[in-house]
C-alpha cells in the first residue's frame, strides 16, 4: 500500500485528505489526532524531532509516497495589517510554513526518491499570489513555500512537486484570521477531489488552483 504522511491532520483539509486517502487503502502518518493502518504522531511540525519522528514511522510502514505540507500558522490572530503585525508571529509563520515545511522535505526526500511515484505537496494560498489587506505575513510565507515547491521541482525531477491553492474554505483557520466574517464557505471535503485528480493524473510540477482542478473537461 502507498503511504502518506499529511501535517496538520487534525481538521481541515488536511483531515478531509487523509480521510480520502484512507478509503483508497494508503497508509497514513498524521502528525495529528486523527485506512488502513494509521500512525498518530502529536506534535509540533517545527520540531525537527517530531519530523525525524514522522518519516521514522513513514518508514516502518514502508516508504514515503507522498508528502502533504498542510500544517499552517497565520502570524496574527485575527490577522491585522503590516504595521500591526507582531515580528515575532512573522517569524512563527515564516517557521512553520516554511522552514518546517522544508525540513521535513529534507528528511523525507531519500524515502520520496525511492517510491516508485513519490510526489510532494505544499498546501497554498491565493494570499501567496494577490495582496489582500491584512494578509500579508501569512500570504508571504506561503509565497516563499510556493518558491521552494517549485525550485524542488526543478532539482528533484524524478519527483512531481504540487504547489496547491485550495481557494476558500470554511475553516477553523479562517475563523481564526478573519472571525468577524460569517459568510458561508466551501467546506474541505469539497476540494480534496482537486488533490485525487493530481494523484491519479500525475501533472507535471507546478502551482495548481483546486478550482481548475475541480473543473470537468
Amino acid at each position: 500500500m502507498p503511504v502518506a504522511i499529511i501535517t496538520g491532520a487534525s481538521k481541515g483539509l488536511g483531515r478531509a485528505l487523509a480521510a480520502a486517502l484512507a478509503e483508497r487503502g494508503w497508509d497514513l502518518v498524521l502528525d495529528a489526532r486523527t485506512g488502513t493502518r494509521v500512525e498518530a504522531l502529536p506534535g509540533d511540525v517545527g520540531d525537527a524531532g517530531h519530523r525525524a519522528g514522522l518519516v521514522a514511522a513513514a518508514r516502518g510502514l514502508g516508504g514515503v509516497d507522498l508528502l502533504v505540507n498542510n500544517a499552517s500558522a497565520l502570524g496574527a490572530e485575527p490577522l491585522v495589517r503590516l504595521e500591526d503585525l507582531p515580528l515575532d508571529g512573522l517569524r512563527h509563520a515564516l517557521e512553520v510554513n516554511v522552514v518546517a515545511a522544508l525540513g521535513l522535505v529534507q528528511e523525507a526526500l531519500p524515502l520520496l526518491r525511492a517510491a516508485p511515484a513519490g510526489a510532494v505537496v505544499a498546501v497554498s494560498s491565493d494570499a501567496a499570489a494577490e495582496a489582500y489587506e491584512t494578509w500579508g505575513g501569512y500570504g508571504a510565507s506561503k509565497a516563499a513555500l510556493d518558491h521552494l515547491a517549485a525550485v524542488l521541482g526543478v532539482e528533484e525531477p524524478g519527483l512531481r512537486v504540487w504547489a496547491v491553492d485550495p481557494g476558500d474554505m470554511g475553516t477553523d483557520l479562517y475563523a481564526a484570521a478573519v472571525p468577524d466574517d460569517g459568510d458561508a464557505r466551501p467546506t474541505p471535503d469539497s476540494v480534496v477531489p482537486a488533490f485525487l485528480r493530481l494523484l491519479d493524473e500525475r501533472p507535471a510540477s507546478g502551482r495548481y488552483g483546486a478550482t481548475a482542478l475541480l473543473e470537468v473537461r
